[in-house]
């Protein structure tokens, strides 16, 4: 961890590299925790082809994070789709991944506050996400933001469900 993070805007042009982060992230944190069938069949969200089309597609956005020519960190919003009530207009954090050799050097905060100054300059009145139940460290880093828990989500990896967590942050009074 050396090189510095230096952050851009995601196009579809990047859809290989990201596809790549994303399962590398999600392998690097969750891996263990799940069969190899269940594992191969999740990281199918992580093509090349899905990535394009969610980078070219102007509901979602996404900050890549770069470091000596490699993507360390990104995060993605986009249109709500965790089942619960928004109150006003919802924007959601898809997914927000640091590697591990760029945790707790202040990445995630400085990618933080990118989310928070594009949910509001989308309009959004809150931001909603889901986190694995048992990702304390996750879940301690939102709260720290003052995201507050709403309900429950069975989110899929291959045929296991896990228990997530939604939380909201309201952005407006």
């Amino acid at each position: 961890m050396s090189a510095p993070v230096t952050w851009r805007i995601a196009g579809p042009e990047d859809a290989a590299r990201v596809a790549e982060l994303g399962r590398r992230s999600f392998v690097e944190t969750f891996g263990p925790l799940y069969s190899a069938e269940n594992l191969a069949a999740f990281l199918t969200i992580h093509s090349e082809e899905n990535w394009r089309a969610e980078l070219a597609d102007r509901r979602f956005t996404v900050r890549l994070g770069e470091a000596g020519g490699e993507a360390v960190a990104y995060a993605k919003l986009g249109p709500q789709s965790l089942p619960y009530d928004a109150e006003g207009t919802a924007i959601e954090l898809k997914q927000f991944y640091v590697l591990a050799p760029w945790q707790g050097a202040g990445v995630a905060v400085e990618l933080m506050g990118w989310v928070l100054d594009e949910a509001r300059g989308r309009g959004a009145d809150e931001i909603c996400l889901s986190v694995f139940v048992d990702n304390v460290r996750a879940r301690r880093f939102y709260e720290r933001y003052g995201f507050d828990y709403v309900g429950r989500y069975a989110f899929m990896v291959g045929t296991q469900a896990d228990d997530d967590l939604i939380m909201r942050l309201r952005l407006k009074p």
